[in-house]
């Protein structure tokens, strides 16, 4: 069964629609890159999933046993909340709300996962610092252990790398890699597209025209072949 099912999703706002027609499924091991021009929707669609957001019609399917508030979420980050004052731990742990109920304060099974997360993110040794202290990277990480927090199956990142120097963003790739290897289902909007067809294995692209399928199939795909080499005269 699908994790997700998207069925004839139309996005926007104040009816006013940016993206219509949209059909998808995410399966369990997934590795999903969205792709498209600014504006094209792709953050909106993430925030509909979420349920944070309504479509102007259709529907998004949550199946396999998921729950809407299972799904770790990376959103982009904006200048306050870079320079946000708590500990490395506090944040991190945060990610366990959405399992608390009306509890005032977190369990011990809530506090391991927290541990277990931050060390997973290689970010322990630093656990009692504060966030704004750290770099770039380092809040990254932080952010991904918090997401981790509350699932074990559904990470959606919203442009993970953006503001990264080269080797961090490499550091980064290679890590939300892992995760994947190890079971967990990653939904990606990148504005990198030479990583997305190094690293997905499937490809969602949200344009005038929408493409849906292996990263194969969208390389041999007029919409791929069209976007990369725009990408490609970008970067000369």
């Amino acid at each position: 069964m699908s994790l997700l099912t998207i069925k004839d999703l139309s996005l926007g706002y104040e009816n006013m629609t940016v993206v219509d027609g949209l059909n998808f499924t995410v399966e369990a091991g997934d590795y999903l890159c969205i792709v498209g021009e600014n504006g094209s929707g792709k953050s909106t669609l993430m925030k509909t999933i979420l349920q944070l957001q309504k479509p102007l019609k259709g529907e998004v399917l949550v199946g396999d046993g998921l729950l809407s508030k299972e799904i770790g979420y990376l959103p982009q980050q904006t200048v306050i909340q870079k320079d946000f004052p708590a500990s490395v731990k506090e944040i991190v742990i945060s990610g366990c709300q959405g399992q608390m109920g009306l509890r005032p304060f977190y369990s011990k099974k809530e506090k391991e996962i927290a541990r277990k997360n931050m060390d997973r993110m290689g970010i322990t040794e630093f656990k009692d610092r504060c966030y704004r202290e750290l770099s770039g990277g380092q809040q990254q990480r932080v952010l991904l252990a918090r997401a981790l927090c509350a699932t074990r199956k559904v990470l959606l990142l919203d442009e993970p790398v953006a503001g990264l120097d080269p080797k961090v963003t490499l550091e980064m790739y290679e890590v939300i890699k892992k995760l994947n290897d190890s079971g967990i289902t990653i939904i990606m909007i990148s504005h990198d597209i030479g990583a997305a067809v190094k690293y997905a294995s499937k490809i969602l692209h949200i344009g005038k025209e929408i493409f849906f399928g292996s990263k194969e199939e969208y390389l041999e795909s007029d919409e791929g072949r069209f976007f990369l080499s725009q990408k490609d005269g970008e970067n000369k």
